[in-house]
């Protein structure tokens, strides 16, 4: 349930946020040890994060760059050219058009892969045909 935080703006606990997007609490402190968010949660009085729509977006793209194979190393270097701000907008292209490539490649591979499977079920399925 959104709350307001210290200065008025709405967000919600961590567990809140890790049930919104599936993952667990010790995931969503992790993202942000490990320098994966752009923007670290805010802290209410008692020192618990709250999360703003805008770092639940950002998480989502963490989630996607990782789910499509991107290391760590690569989602934190994201996040470091976000973090920084304008300017850097060329570097930020470089690394999502190498990933893109890299998930087409990917994608490729996969799409060969269930042909073969199609082709060898065509085959089975052909064989137990009852002739006319």
């Amino acid at each position: 349930m959104d709350e307001p935080r210290a200065g008025g703006t709405p967000g919600i606990g961590i567990a809140d946020a890790a049930d919104r997007l599936g993952i667990s609490a010790h995931t969503l402190r992790y993202y942000e040890t490990a320098g994966l968010l752009v923007d670290p949660p805010g802290r209410d009085e008692a020192g618990r994060r709250w999360y703003t729509e805008d770092h639940l977006r950002w998480i989502e793209m963490v989630q996607r760059l990782r789910a499509t194979g991107m290391p760590v190393r690569g989602v934190r270097a994201y996040a470091d050219l976000c973090r920084a701000g304008a300017g850097n907008e060329e570097a930020r292209l470089t690394l999502l058009h190498a990933h893109r490539d890299q998930v087409r490649a990917q994608l490729a591979e996969v799409a060969a892969h269930l042909a073969a499977i199609e082709v060898k079920i065509a085959l089975y399925e052909g064989s137990r045909a009852v002739p006319a």
